[in-house]
């Protein structure tokens, strides 16, 4: 079975992914900010724990999603090289990363356990960028400052914003995706609504999220009026 075929064919199914790939028993936020601490490189936690640092409400979470430049790699590694263990993953493909020059081709997701007996414990994606310019890894033409793509948390922490982690989750419209953009939905000022609504358009024109995102910018716009 090719890599990328088994994720797919494991995807929703816990107990599958588990036999094969091994449980994952993820850091909270503040436990990755222990395990980073003293990394100079920025970094920033994503999808659904960055939807319960934005609405304030908490959900369970199967893992946890961590960004960094690219181009950083060689300092996280080194930073985590002598606690955990860092694999690359490309499709579903493992291998033990302990040099930055072999990373997989075409790799943008690290996985992190203590040792090989444990679970995994953190998910990293290494997001494109140039210079302090963030990129999405969807999308190309979406960029944006990196101090605009951030939010600093209640905790402190800095996490990629709502409105973006909705526009990856656009793609799978996964039972969490769901309750997630349920819960953000409300929350978003016009310009981000807006903003969120032009990147699904573009990418998924068909996509049942853009008619709530039109419906609730024409409610608060007759509320105004």
């Amino acid at each position: 079975m090719h890599a990328m075929d088994g994720v797919r064919a494991l995807d929703g199914d816990d107990d599958a992914f588990e036999r094969w790939y091994g449980p994952w028993d993820p850091l909270t936020p503040a436990g990755v900010a222990g395990l980073l601490g003293g990394v100079t490189a920025p970094w920033w936690i994503v999808g659904g724990w960055a939807i319960d640092a934005f609405t304030g409400r908490t959900r369970d979470h199967h893992d946890i999603d961590v960004g960094f430049f690219r181009s950083d790699l060689g300092m996280i590694i080194d930073h985590l090289a002598p606690t955990v263990c860092v694999w690359s993953n490309a499709s579903g493909t493992l291998r033990p990363l302990t040099n930055a020059d072999d990373l997989l081709p075409d790799c943008r997701q690290l996985w992190v356990r203590r040792d090989g007996a444990s679970p995994w414990i953190l998910d990293f994606a290494m997001t494109p960028h140039e210079g302090k310019t963030w990129i999405s890894p969807r999308d190309e033409i979406v960029r944006m400052p990196l101090d605009d793509a951030l939010f600093v948390g209640p905790d402190g922490l800095r996490y990629l914003r709502a409105e973006v982690v909705l526009s990856f989750k656009a793609r799978a419209h996964r039972p969490q995706d769901e309750g997630d953009f349920d819960a953000v939905l409300p929350l978003l000022d016009g310009a981000r609504r807006r903003w969120l609504h032009e990147v699904i358009a573009r990418q998924r024109p068909e996509d049942s999220w853009l008619t709530r995102l039109r419906s609730t910018e024409s409610v608060r716009a007759t509320g105004s009026a």
